[in-house]
């Protein structure tokens, strides 16, 4: 009886033995029919001798050796042993690459089919493969962006702490802004003015009441007057000279409105029968007033003489020049016309100097 017991204990172990054997060698593929593929990565990710070779997601194969490569620029080679039955679908287009199952489970190869029309891979063959991001770098990239997030989110809520604190201070009528939006009539009259400003100013010269207003004052658009200026007086002195008294030639101390133009004749005259090259009208206001209107006021007047000039006598336009010298020391002001002589055309061709009040008088001494 013992040598029976002992005798089954040894069957049963050859038999569970024999199993493992077999099943094993059905994982490895030991007693299948195989072919042998290769395929080349940069990097294996944690890939073992051993591990599984998946075809459409079925497991049809094993990773036979892993080579590391023979210089630094590389790759690692990988051999797998692949069943038969597989040369039907893995063709030399098809393409191999590394992934995990899972999270955190164990390495494979997965082969992806290959196109209808190409052709059967050979014992031996090397397949493209298709590089898989590691999850190290994965995860280090995750953490990359999880900082960034997490900057913005401060900057985020800095931001809105601001934007609450200045909200409570205009709720509370606080500053500018806070008289505009909880004082309903400041606000009405910030809102008039900004529409007042944001009109185009050219139209408003045009309008009829601003019309009147320049023509009162002698001229029509205000942009008008700087049309023909020039920066100052040739450098050589004039050969004729006109010099008119501000409070005779215009009606008010304070308008370039022509009273007595038929003043101007004798001058206009002189410039039709001479020859002559740059006419230079040249207006300033005197000593007292204001600096700013002053300006404006002899830019003014010269521009309405100059029109006068130009539409009753038969000169050519473009050789007379004005000029606004705005407030000086010459008394009450004055009015000259300065002619000079054939060749001196336009500032363009002439050495421009500043021209002063003394200047002026000069001019009215030669007269």
């Amino acid at each position: 009886m013992p040598a029976v017991r002992v005798g089954i204990f040894i069957v049963a172990a050859l038999a569970i033995l024999a199993a493992g054997i077999f099943l094993i060698g059905g994982k490895e593929f030991l007693f299948s029919h195989t072919y042998r593929l290769n395929a080349q990565f940069d990097t294996v990710a944690g890939l073992t001798e051993g591990a599984e070779v998946r075809v459409g997601g079925i497991h049809k194969g094993a990773v036979q050796r892993i080579d590391l490569p023979d210089r630094p620029d590389g790759k690692v080679t990988v051999e797998m042993n692949l069943d038969n039955a597989t040369r039907d679908v893995i063709k030399r287009d098809s393409v191999a690459s590394i992934h995990a199952e899972g999270l955190i489970g164990d390495m494979y190869v997965d082969v992806a089919f290959g196109s209808p029309g190409a052709e059967k891979v050979k014992n031996g063959d090397t397949l493209r493969t298709e590089e898989t991001l590691e999850m190290s770098a994965l995860i280090k990239k995750a953490d990359g962006i999880l900082n960034e997030m997490q900057g913005a989110m401060k900057n985020v809520s800095a931001t809105a702490g601001n934007m609450n604190a200045i909200s409570s201070k205009i709720n509370q009528g606080a500053g500018t802004l806070g008289a505009l939006v909880n004082d309903k009539k400041m606000y009405q009259n910030a809102n008039s003015g900004i529409t007042a400003f944001s009109e185009d100013l050219e139209a408003l010269k045009h309008n009829f009441l601003l019309r009147g207003f320049f023509k009162k004052r002698g001229y029509e658009d205000a942009a008008e007057i700087g049309k023909h200026e020039i920066r100052g007086l040739p450098g050589e002195q004039p050969e004729k000279s006109f010099a008119y008294d501000p409070k005779k030639l215009f009606k008010k101390a304070d308008t370039a409105k022509l009273d007595h133009e038929k003043d101007l004749a004798e001058a206009g005259r002189f410039l039709e029968s001479n020859p002559h090259g740059l006419v230079v009208i040249a207006a300033d206001a005197g000593s007292l007033g204001d600096s700013e209107k002053d300006k404006e006021l002899t830019r003014a007047r010269a521009s309405v003489v100059r029109d006068y000039l130009v539409s009753n006598f038969k000169v050519d336009d473009t050789r007379i020049k004005t000029l606004g010298l705005g407030k000086s020391d010459s008394g009450s002001g004055s009015v000259q016309i300065l002619v000079y002589p054939s060749g001196q055309k336009s500032e363009a061709n002439a050495s421009q100097k500043t021209i002063t009040t003394a200047g002026l008088r000069r001019s009215r001494q030669r007269k």
